[in-house]
């Protein structure tokens, strides 16, 4: 699985581009909470510093607070990406 990742009008969001649809309903995860249920959001929401999940068709857009910097952030959440869908057929 390849990931290419976009920034977005909001400087708090990046959108994580996959190389194929892996998402054929949107899903919203407005915190830790909500995204229990769901082993990749979960997973994303436990890095810390992050407060919202939207997963459709082929990305994933990721919202951290403003106080947290991309550079401690964004690597960590693409490998658990990558690796997520590296485990799934």
């Amino acid at each position: 699985m390849e990931i290419r990742i976009s920034q977005t009008p909001n400087p708090n969001a990046l959108k994580f581009v996959l190389s194929e649809r892996r998402f054929p309903a949107p899903l919203s995860f407005p915190n830790a909470t909500a995204a229990a249920a769901d082993e990749l959001a979960a997973q994303l929401f436990a890095v810390g510093g992050i407060y919202n999940v939207f997963m459709v068709q082929d990305f994933i857009t990721i919202n951290k607070y403003p106080d947290t910097p991309w550079e401690s952030l964004a690597g960590q959440l693409e490998r658990i990406i990558v690796a997520y869908f590296g485990n799934q057929p």
